[in-house]
């Protein structure tokens, strides 16, 4: 058999198999630490196999038995094997930016409104195909309830239910509200949405408040800020904050903190030199050129105060939330904010989440299991992710060093293997390159 070391010096594949990936092989993990998320432990020198893309066997090294003519990616004892990470909120508008993602191991991705129509009809079926790199892409078409730029928006709530018949018959997962639906709009939606399976995500409707919209019907709230302006009425009064997480505790509801989003948001408020330097750091380059200009026209750069404080409570906030039980996700708002890059701002999403309190096991889960959970139990017809587990969809990441002692191992992948594809860093890099050539040269 003959094998191909890399640079990494971990990892040997089968000769070219991960170059030609067009056609998903099935793999033997061999020798690898997994961290599976169901709880915090790893599993040492297991080996994984992988057939039509679903993981079916996990087990002991030294006695689970490969088959042969299988492609081998060897981790020597000493590589990490873990759940490709969700990032749940993004906004990408452009085919070309999913393969950032995918070379951050983000295995899955949530878009939450505003998708060109040739992303939500071929995104998926191109990378199932191989002939497109990325995430598995899940999609919530947005309702806004006023007039507004890029915004489909209803007048009136029978207008609100034929928009959900819209998007059920156009493939859509989800129904995202925006702020400004009429709560007689938001009950009709919802109720329409429940009779097509389509559950509501989204913003805190300010006719209708959050908590409130969570015991109505909404599954799942977008940002932590939406807490703030609605159920926190835009002061940072941390006597409310037991009561609001007991009522979001109760009413089942998933939450998408999205700190690292405000962050960026803060640190770009009425400074536009930091978004010049946006530009310029190095992951910007593999952005297409035409969300690096959408950059440049927006308009925090002209905002004034500070909103530093905000920050400050919408991370005690989060931290509660957790220690409640609040099922936390993941989620950055790329790239369509000023220093997200898609699939780079999932680390800062993890950071932040970490400084906020939570422990790398906690940050982990609200990237892997928790998102898996979630789609799992409002888009049940999909493959299960979230987990390495028999039975599950085979999205993983292979890493230097365990991640539940620092998430920072994540940013340097040693290889992720998504719709049943392995790609070696060595892959993900010539694949990124190719990109940053073929921008370069249109921004000569």
């Amino acid at each position: 058999m003959k094998r191909l070391l890399t640079i990494a010096g971990l990892l040997f594949v089968l000769s070219g198999s991960a170059t030609r990936a067009q056609t998903p092989v099935d793999t033997a993990f061999i020798d690898v630490n997994v961290v599976p998320m169901d709880q915090n432990r790893v599993l040492q020198h297991q080996t994984v196999l992988v057939r039509g893309g679903l993981i079916a066997a996990v087990g002991p090294a030294p006695i689970t038995d490969v088959p042969a003519r299988i492609q081998l990616v060897e981790g020597h004892g000493t590589a990490f094997l873990l759940p490709g990470l969700a990032d749940m909120h993004t906004h990408v508008m452009e085919t070309e930016d999913l393969a950032l993602y995918t070379a951050n191991g983000v295995t899955t991705i949530l878009h939450m409104g505003l998708a060109p129509a040739n992303l939500v009809d071929s995104a998926n079926r191109d990378i199932d195909s191989g002939d497109l790199v990325g995430p598995h892409v899940f999609f919530a078409f947005m309702i806004d309830g006023s007039p507004a730029l890029h915004r489909f928006f209803v007048s009136t709530p029978a207008q609100g239910r034929h928009a959900v018949e819209l998007a059920k018959a156009n493939g859509y997962d989800f129904i995202k509200l925006y702020n400004n639906v009429t709560a007689p709009e938001f009950k009709a939606i919802v109720d329409e949405a429940h009779r097509q399976g389509l559950a509501v995500i989204g913003h805190g409707v300010r006719a209708v408040g959050l908590p409130q919209a969570l015991f109505e019907g909404q599954v799942m709230v977008a940002h932590a800020e939406e807490f703030f302006y609605t159920a926190f009425h835009n002061q940072p009064d941390a006597s409310l904050i037991a009561g609001v997480v007991d009522a979001t505790l109760r009413s089942g509801a998933f939450v998408t903190p999205n700190l690292s989003t405000f962050e960026a948001i803060s640190k770009q408020w009425g400074k536009r030199e930091v978004v010049t330097g946006f530009l310029n750091d190095p992951r910007a380059h593999f952005m297409t050129p035409g969300m690096r200009l959408n950059w440049v026209d927006m308009d925090y750069v002209t905002r004034k105060g500070n909103i530093d404080p905000i920050l400050a409570f919408l991370r005690t906030f989060t931290k509660a939330l957790q220690n409640a039980g609040v099922p936390l996700i993941t989620g950055t708002d790329s790239p369509v904010i000023p220093g997200m890059y898609p699939g780079y701002s999932i680390h800062d999403d993890l950071r932040t989440m970490i400084e906020a309190g939570l422990t790398p096991y906690e940050a982990l889960s609200a990237a892997t299991r928790t998102p898996g959970e979630f789609m799992a139990k409002y888009v049940p017809a999909v493959d299960h992710f979230g987990m390495v587990k028999v039975g599950m969809k085979a999205d993983l990441v292979l890493v230097r060093s365990n991640p539940l002692d620092s998430v920072e191992t994540l940013k340097s992948p040693l290889g992720v293997m998504s719709a049943g594809r392995w790609r070696s860093s060595a892959n993900l890099t010539e694949l990124l390159a190719r990109q940053k050539a073929k921008y370069d040269a249109l921004l000569k």
